[in-house]
């Protein structure tokens, strides 16, 4: 029995859009069969030509029968240059075992007190002083001396002498008053000489050799009568200069200052060169006036004027007796030739010999404050010191040391 065959029957007449599909529906084996990689697949063998060329040795330049992809590694810059080394490692502290992690901060400032103490009638210096002898203060509050000893050493200082036109009187005065300082040095002692008026002057300058010193003074004698000097003199910037040479200078120094204070017209007004003088560090002045004669023979003669001069001349010797007064040294107005050895010896003995006294400040602040000290003898009973001579008579006695120190400023 026959199988009847069913024939799809389709329409007559088709759309355009369904023949354009049924075409590429057909064209698309066509076009995998000719070669063509399908989606997912394999590649087919190519053609013979492409073949023949893929088949060439790589000696001959072709490739190597391997076309996929190939890494090539990136080539560095320079090829011989070694790897750097390594960092090295952070440095390790251990603390001692059975201690935690410390941290330690020591500041403590210490201040040093040359003290002189003198007998005032005589200017001698008083040995013998025990460290319980001393009470120091610090803005009235009492400190503890935990350093005490008595020094005598060679000394550094400058001559600052006043040489002006002003009068042939108070020249002399001035040059002998040098020479006699002079004829006390030490040979180890380091000494310099200036000379001012209007402008300063140095005539020697620091040296071990007394000769050198004297030979100045002699220079500045052979023009006594006509010196080539102004009349005015500028004491407070003379005396500015030589604290900026000093401040160079390491350790404790002196200024002899031998002047009549008198000041004509300096830069600095006597409120600034009293804040330099108390500012300075290391710095003692030793004060003497040379118109003590003057004085003596014209004081309370002229009338009006001479009212005037007594007044110009008591105020220049205050405030020279206050220089020395604020760095712990001493003043003199000697009135007659016959006075100056004393002096001088005094001079030599107030700096040379000392009581050193060290203490911790229990207000330990750098703030950059000046800070006022005050220095006291008393005896084992905590009174006032007393004192007499050979014929229990009481002696007075002058106590000279700094009056204040300014504390450092601690930088940040």
């Amino acid at each position: 029995m026959s199988k009847s065959r069913k024939v799809a029957s389709f329409p007559q007449r088709l759309p355009i859009g369904v023949l354009l599909s049924l075409v590429v529906l057909v064209a698309t084996p066509l076009m995998w069969a000719n070669g063509q990689a399908a989606p997912g697949g394999q590649q087919n063998q190519q053609p013979a030509a492409q073949q023949q060329t893929d088949q060439s040795p790589p000696e001959a330049g072709g490739p190597s029968g391997d076309t996929g992809v190939i890494a090539v590694p990136k080539k560095k810059d320079n090829p011989d240059e070694a790897p750097p080394p390594p960092a090295p490692a952070a440095p390790t502290f251990k603390n001692p075992e059975g201690l935690g992690a410390v941290t330690l901060r020591v500041n403590v400032p210490e201040v040093t007190i040359d003290v002189g103490v003198m007998v005032e009638k005589t200017h001698q210096f008083v040995p013998g002083l025990k460290p319980s002898n001393f009470r120091v203060y610090e803005d009235g509050v009492e400190q503890k001396v935990e350093g005490f000893k008595r020094t005598e050493a060679p000394i550094t200082a400058l001559i600052l002498i006043e040489y002006a036109s002003r009068g042939y009187m108070f020249r002399v005065q001035a040059l002998n008053t040098a020479w006699a300082f002079a004829e006390q040095l030490r040979p180890q002692d380091y000494v310099a000489m200036m000379a001012f008026d209007l402008n300063t002057h140095i005539v020697s300058d620091f040296t071990q050799d007394k000769k050198q010193i004297q030979e100045g003074i002699n220079q500045l004698a052979n023009e006594v009568y006509m010196p080539a000097a102004f009349s005015e003199t500028n004491v407070f910037d003379a005396l500015n200069e030589s604290l900026d040479r000093l401040s160079r200078v390491e350790g404790q120094k002196y200024i002899i200052l031998i002047a009549t204070g008198i000041d004509s017209m300096s830069k600095l007004t006597f409120d600034q060169i009293q804040k330099r003088v108390k500012a300075s560090r290391d710095i003692t002045i030793e004060t003497i006036s040379t118109d003590g004669l003057f004085e003596a023979l014209t004081q309370g003669g002229g009338g009006m004027m001479g009212s005037m001069r007594d007044m110009t001349f008591l105020q220049a010797d205050n405030e020279m007796k206050n220089f020395s007064d604020m760095t712990g040294g001493a003043h003199f107005a000697p009135r007659f030739v016959g006075e100056l050895p004393d002096d001088v010896r005094a001079i030599n003995e107030n700096i040379r010999a000392k009581y050193e006294l060290i203490y911790k400040p229990t207000n330990g602040k750098q703030d950059g404050t000046f800070r006022k000290i005050r220095v006291e003898l008393v005896d084992d009973e905590g009174q006032p010191l007393r004192m007499q001579d050979e014929k229990h008579k009481p002696l007075k006695y002058d106590i000279i040391a700094r009056d204040g120190y300014r504390a450092r400023q601690e930088v940040e």
